[in-house]
């Protein structure tokens, strides 16, 4: 890429409100980076309406069986392994269900390895080893939108069927005329020229959130607005399943307690025992019938 091209990308331009920020009281520095980072949420609500297409799309997918994928290098790559991670114990998924690809691979997660990025048939190659299928969703992240790892990637994933979406910042980018669901937050300009793991980070990390968890609300995972699927695997985690309970069922703790310990710590389950009156057999049976949906299930013994 040449400076001429570098220079017309947005997350690449000067930030006028910044440019005297190496020469501020600390507490004047901190306003700044304040106020820009308060842009960050409105650009993301512009594109609202694509990233609901974006979690329709993947929820439609992870009902045929398939997974969703991100690509990224650098930073992207990172906050979307992060989000990937956090799934299973949220949403008691398999951990094969989200995943997150970064070039350079897991060395790449903690050093940057010279040159993956700009190499399109890694990319590709990685989503190979994956065996990916047309069930499959694929996300590129990357705040350019022209990636070579990730455009491998996706060009790939385009070509054997799979869903394709992406994740930017900058608009009509290369990643953007690929994907069958761009989603293209502008931020603006860095505080530090450039500097992407900044707004565009801030950016990608609010747009995956909403997509993985608008994905699992649709999958069932959750209740009104409580984890029901959520891996009670340490001791917090199984305080706040009793309080899941608790609050759903309007139960004491010692209630909460009894029921978590007859279904193994199934929060879902024993939700749905308490709120349908069924025993454990006949309860778990019926959810599964509803693919984990306590409201579907509770709608059908109605």
């Amino acid at each position: 890429m040449n400076i001429e091209r570098l220079s017309k990308m947005t997350t690449e331009g000067r930030n006028p409100n910044t440019m005297n920020i190496d020469s501020v009281s600390t507490l004047e520095m901190v306003r700044i980076i304040n106020e820009e980072d308060k842009k960050v949420a409105e650009a993301v609500g512009n594109v609202k309406e694509d990233i609901a297409k974006g979690i329709d799309i993947i929820a439609e997918r992870l009902l045929k069986g398939g997974r969703l994928i991100y690509m990224g290098a650098g930073t992207s790559g990172r906050l979307g392994i992060l989000d990937a991670s956090e799934c299973p114990p949220t949403y008691g998924v398999d951990f094969e269900l989200v995943q997150g690809l970064i070039a350079g691979g897991h060395t790449a997660i903690f050093k940057a390895v010279e040159g993956a990025e700009d190499d399109k048939e890694l990319g590709k190659n990685d989503l190979k080893a994956k065996n990916l299928t047309e069930n499959d969703v694929v996300c590129g992240i990357a705040a350019s939108g022209r990636t070579p790892y990730v455009i491998g990637g996706m060009e790939y994933a385009k070509e054997i069927g799979a869903a394709v979406l992406c994740v930017t910042m900058n608009d009509e980018s290369e990643m953007a005329k690929i994907a069958h669901c761009p989603i293209s937050v502008v931020v603006g300009p860095e505080v530090v020229m450039g500097s992407t793991r900044m707004k565009s980070g801030t950016a990608q990390k609010l747009v995956l959130n909403m997509l993985s968890t608008g994905a699992m609300i649709k999958l069932g995972k959750v209740y009104g607005n409580l984890m029901v699927d959520v891996q009670p695997s340490n001791e917090k985690l199984r305080v706040r399943a009793k309080r899941i309970v608790m609050l759903a069922t309007d139960i004491d703790e010692n209630k909460a307690e009894e029921i978590l310990k007859e279904t193994d710590y199934n929060v879902k389950l024993a939700i749905f025992m308490l709120e349908s009156g069924l025993n454990k057999e006949k309860a778990n049976k019926i959810l599964n019938e509803n693919k984990g949906y306590i409201a579907k299930a509770l709608e059908q013994i109605k």
